[in-house]
């Protein structure tokens, strides 16, 4: 094996482990967001309040 071989393969892990890094990290911003918006709902519902749907502007 020629020394070219070695970083080849090297490069390929590489890059494979910042794809599957960058997924996590994509899932974890998603995760956040979910729970967030559920705690602000569940919050507004704790309150008492009856109109704690979100309403989206317009465009």
């Amino acid at each position: 094996m020629s020394r070219q071989d070695d970083e080849g393969g090297s490069r390929g892990g590489a890059i494979a482990a910042l794809a599957f890094a960058a997924i996590m990290v994509g899932f974890g911003l998603w995760l956040a967001h979910s729970l967030t918006s559920a705690s602000k709902m569940q919050d507004c519902l704790m309150s008492g309040r009856t109109n704690c749907n979100v309403i989206a502007p317009e465009r």
